[in-house]
């Protein structure tokens, strides 16, 4: 994808202007990213008490027993968003999701072991080990460039 950016003091607020040959997922999405107002603040509740979360602090976030659980280096949170909803939210060069029940921070692994037949085992920073599944393996691979 190429970028261009001009800048003419004739403009009194931004215009954007995507050309492109065909409708693609990746023109779809840059669509949906410029047009949606979505609040990017998350939130979570632990000993009955919200807590604005920061991106950057967040480790994993996953699905258990119904809950959405968000985990950071200060514990763990109970978020009322969805994980759809979550990865809408979050910065897609920082979080990918590894599995249909969990988002990791980028930032926060330590190392992936791909000896694993099929799959990908992460470590992450807090000592947490986690497995990506198979369906997501390929992106996981493509986002780190092998």
């Amino acid at each position: 994808m190429q970028v261009e950016i001009k800048m003419d003091s004739a403009y009194t607020e931004p215009k954007v202007i995507l050309m492109t040959a065909s409708m693609t997922e990746e023109v779809q999405r840059i669509l949906k990213k410029l047009s949606e107002d979505v609040p990017q603040i998350i939130s979570g509740s632990r000993d009955e008490k919200i807590e604005v979360l920061h991106q950057e602090d967040l480790i994993r976030i996953y699905a258990d027993a119904g809950k959405i659980f968000a985990v950071t280096e200060k514990g763990q949170y109970v978020l009322r968003l969805r994980l759809y909803e979550l990865e809408e939210r979050l910065g897609d060069r920082q979080f990918v999701r590894i599995s249909n029940s969990e988002i990791i921070n980028l930032r926060k692994v330590d190392h992936f072991d791909l000896s694993f037949t099929g799959t990908i085992c992460v470590s992450l920073s807090n000592g947490t080990t986690t497995y990506a599944s198979r369906r997501y393996v390929s992106r996981i691979k493509k986002i780190l460039g092998i």
